[in-house]
């Protein structure tokens, strides 16, 4: 089954061209789990983030003990950024390749192999056995075995328009290796996790950006309004650059009064670029708006991280969380269950389940980011913190439940 639902980004899609462009390949005859990189990961990605969220906030109360690679906190934040995330951005481009590329699709044995990588990374970081350097050497091949892939594709087709996303996937890559081997000496392990979250926000603008007015103007397009929204503009362009900027001074000079402006300016031009896609007008079909309110967090996290820094609003640490929970939580979800069920040849509307996912981690993100911070907890802290985690981990569950059998089941259209 050709991938229809991730666009090619850089590039008009069939249904704004009126040809329909997409690669054809042999018919499958494996595991349809295993025909398309979004099934296995997607389901994986959103069972860890149910249950790794939820035992993070027992840990946090200290109910009980774990003897994880790292210490509690270094093992949330590795778990969030180099685990969770990966397997999306897995499941994501291994279905957006072939259709960059027209090149074969990795699937069945090959697709199981990667899979089981990141399947047994989770489980070392967790459960260090076979010692301490071991298991961060085969958590950190997962990445390093997507970026190669990637880059040969890439190269194998000549696509070089698709290189910034090579690049992306091969920093961060190394920003996983960084958090290894800063945790491993016993050293502060800042600078990597700044440097994942500024490759993290930078992805989510760059794709975020394309996906978000491209369906925006396939569902206007279908109802016959008009003002449909550019797909990408000079206003877009500069939007991407201020943020680039705005992220780059960030990792480098954390607590500048320059990098506080910046980020201002690329939140507000971030802000500026949502506007003009109307996301208002898409409010019928929630399969569409939740992309806008995915962009808008990105936003949110730049004005309220450069305001932080500036010495006002919330701090730092609740600054992030408008990316870490609010724009990756809800991109994350649009783009799971828009691919989910475009890609098993189901209707792309979202029924209640899929709305009640939606709510639930917007609300997770926002008890998280209102939350107190502090180095004593108080109970209004625990209380806000657990019913945050059970929001926001429960939009996962409810995904793994409703969407669970199409993944492993044929698409309909088989």
């Amino acid at each position: 089954m050709a991938s229809k639902e991730i666009p090619i980004v850089s590039q008009p899609t069939a249904a704004q061209t009126g040809v329909d462009d997409e690669p054809t390949f042999p018919p499958y005859t494996g595991s349809a789990f295993l025909s398309y990189g979004f099934r296995p990961f997607f389901l994986g990605a959103a069972l860890f983030a149910g249950l790794a969220i939820l035992a993070w906030v027992v840990l946090f109360a200290g109910a009980v003990q774990a003897a994880f690679l790292y210490n509690p906190r270094e093992w949330h934040v590795h778990e969030m950024l180099f685990g969770f995330i990966p397997a999306l951005i897995a499941g994501f481009l291994l279905t957006a390749l072939p259709n960059w590329t027209d090149r074969m699709p990795l699937r069945g044995v090959p697709l199981l192999a990667m899979f089981l990588l990141w399947l047994v990374g989770r489980w070392l970081v967790s459960v260090p056995w076979f010692g301490s350097v071991f298991s961060a050497v085969v958590d950190g091949a997962f990445l390093v075995l997507l970026a190669a892939y990637v880059w040969r594709e890439i190269i194998a087709a000549g696509c070089w328009d698709r290189a910034p996303i090579g690049v992306l996937v091969g920093s961060y890559a190394c920003a996983n290796i960084v958090f290894h081997v800063s945790a491993l000496r016993g050293v502060p392990t800042d600078f990597p996790e700044r440097f994942a979250l500024a490759i993290m926000t930078l992805m989510l603008t760059i794709i975020g950006g394309r996906l978000t007015p491209t369906f925006t103007r396939e569902f206007l397009t279908e109802r016959n309004m008009p003002r449909l929204p550019e797909i990408f503009s000079p206003v877009d362009g500069m939007a991407v650059v201020l943020v680039l900027i705005g992220v780059i001074t960030w990792v480098l000079h954390p607590e500048s009064m320059w990098t506080g402006t910046m980020l201002l300016v690329a939140g507000a031009a971030s802000m500026a670029r949502l506007l003009r896609w109307g996301g208002w007008r898409t409010w019928r079909e929630p399969l569409v708006m939740i992309l806008h309110a995915g962009y808008g967090w990105i936003g949110l996290f730049l004005l309220a991280l450069g305001t932080s820094i500036l010495g006002i609003g919330l701090s730092s640490e609740n600054a992030v969380h408008f990316l870490t929970t609010g724009a990756m939580g809800a991109m994350t979800l649009a783009v799971m269950t828009r691919a989910s069920l475009g890609h098993t040849g189901r209707p792309r509307h979202a029924d209640r389940l899929t709305v009640a996912i939606y709510l639930l981690v917007n609300v997770g993100a926002l008890l998280r980011i209102v939350a107190p911070h502090s180095e004593t907890p108080t109970d209004l802290t625990y209380t806000l913190l657990g019913l945050s985690a059970l929001c926001w981990s429960g939009a996962y569950v409810l995904f793994t439940l409703h969407y669970g059998p199409y993944l492993v089941r044929p698409s309909l259209d088989e």
